[in-house]
């Protein structure tokens, strides 16, 4: 576990213990929860997710599957419409090689970002969440994220308002090259279940 420059870190370190995190194999099926928990609670995506997963034989997304489904079977899991419609444009783009998941190791952090925000309703956050839980890539920082904003406003006392990622951005630079383990643990200083 590395050693912050930085004791609010520390204390959450020795607070949680170590926090790790191994890369995950399937990727297609990442993206596509990470559509489905865009702005919802990590307990009503994972049960959108459940039900989405139950579709398919063998519980295990894939494109091809994916794109035989209708979009009414898809909201009745409890996508939004423009959800299902990300999820589809994404297996389309995997499948007509628009979308090269299996090269994104090859990549570097801001290729796979500039790669992952080709497909419709996929920005910046979800690439961010990609990079940080499916590749673990280990200096990541979501800026955006609203959680990482409030754990910094709680815990570093940064106030809200247009100086925010200003600030964040500045409070986090000692963290490199580990911003995604400090993230893991301004996350679950959130106690978020």
């Amino acid at each position: 576990m590395p050693k912050f420059e930085d004791s609010i870190i520390n204390g959450l370190a020795k607070k949680y213990g170590e926090i790790v995190r191994k890369s995950r194999p399937n990727v297609f099926e990442d993206i596509v929860d990470s559509i489905i928990s865009q702005q919802l609670s990590v307990k009503a995506a994972a049960t959108i997710l459940d039900r989405v997963k139950s579709l398919f034989a063998d519980r295990k997304i894939t494109p091809n599957l994916l794109l035989n489904l209708d979009d009414l079977s898809l909201r009745n899991c409890g996508m939004s419409w423009a959800k299902a419609k990300y999820a589809k444009d994404l297996a389309t783009k995997t499948l007509d090689g628009t979308l090269q998941l299996d090269k994104l190791d090859q990549m570097s952090d801001q290729e796979i970002i500039d790669h992952l925000v080709m497909v419709k309703g996929v920005g910046q956050w979800t690439a961010e969440m990609i990079l940080m839980f499916t590749l673990v890539r280990p200096d990541i920082f979501p800026v955006d994220d609203l959680g990482i904003q409030n754990a910094m406003i709680k815990l570093y006392g940064l106030k809200k308002g247009k100086r925010l990622k200003t600030n964040m951005l500045k409070t986090a630079e000692p963290w490199r090259p580990h911003r995604t383990i400090a993230c893991w643990y301004l996350w679950k200083s959130l106690d978020n279940k």
